[in-house]
């Protein structure tokens, strides 16, 4: 089975054409660092007509989720550049409905959709605040004095695991910058701490916005890169670059 691996701000995936229906043991043992391909994640793409695509995903852990924004802009690059739609502008359907996407020379600009609180107001999770909220997948943001000191590798999967969460939840660690942007860390459920996320990001500049008052448009700092997120009547967008690393196959 051939495939590709693609990554946007370091967040990584393997790509392979559908219909496929991975064993979620396949998946983990492909997306493992040192014994695997190595990867964060697994998408499931393929062309349903000539202005819409399908995207379907997997965490590295091999656990089905329903999003995944930096998989989003690396699955429309991809299309893209295979001719598989007419126009650089096209839908991508996914678990959380369709996504629209513009590809450009150098990055994709993505619908990513409409932030949504899934549990009412703050949470205290032991010693910490978090703001739940569903960016067609969960997420819990903290707001941190200083991102870089924060211990995302204990407190993440503490909060990950929580029973508030009976699906697990991602974890993002944001700080408020001075020139108004912000700086992000995050704890992907099924991962670990990745370079970036989009739909994190996106949680983590929609909480900064309504909670700590940045003004839009937010660049979001992530230890991969810069994502650029903005809201409007239809929901949240973002911006940043995507790319193909390299081809192979699967026995």
């Amino acid at each position: 089975m051939e495939f590709v691996k693609v990554q946007g701000l370091g967040n990584d995936f393997i790509v392979v054409d559908g219909p496929f229906d991975p064993d979620p043991d396949d998946v983990a043992r492909w997306c493992a660092r040192r014994t695997g391909i190595g990867a964060d994640g697994f998408l499931v793409i393929q062309p349903i007509d000539d202005t819409r695509m399908s995207m379907r995903y997997w965490n590295g852990d091999g656990g089905e989720a329903e999003m995944c924004g930096n998989g989003l802009r690396c699955v429309a690059r991809l299309a893209y550049d295979r001719g598989w739609v007419t126009s650089a502008t096209f839908n991508v359907a996914t678990a959380v409905g369709d996504h629209e996407v513009t590809v450009t020379d150098d990055s994709v600009i993505a619908f990513v959709g409409v932030p949504t609180p899934f549990r009412t107001g703050e949470l205290s999770i032991g010693r910490h605040t978090v703001h739940p909220f569903a960016v067609g997948n969960p997420h819990a943001v903290l707001l941190v004095d200083d991102v870089e000191e924060a211990d995302v590798a204990t407190i993440g999967p503490e909060i990950e695991h929580d029973p508030l969460f009976p699906n697990r939840t991602n974890v993002e660690f944001v700080e408020v910058l001075e020139d108004g942007g912000i700086k992000a860390r995050i704890w992907e459920r099924g991962v670990g701490e990745t370079p970036a996320s989009g739909t994190g990001a996106t949680a983590a500049a929609y909480i900064a916005h309504t909670q700590a008052g940045v003004e839009l448009p937010i660049e979001v700092h992530l230890p991969g890169g810069t994502l650029a997120i903005t809201f409007d009547d239809a929901g949240a967008w973002m911006e940043g670059p995507a790319e193909v690393v390299f081809c192979g196959s699967i026995d």
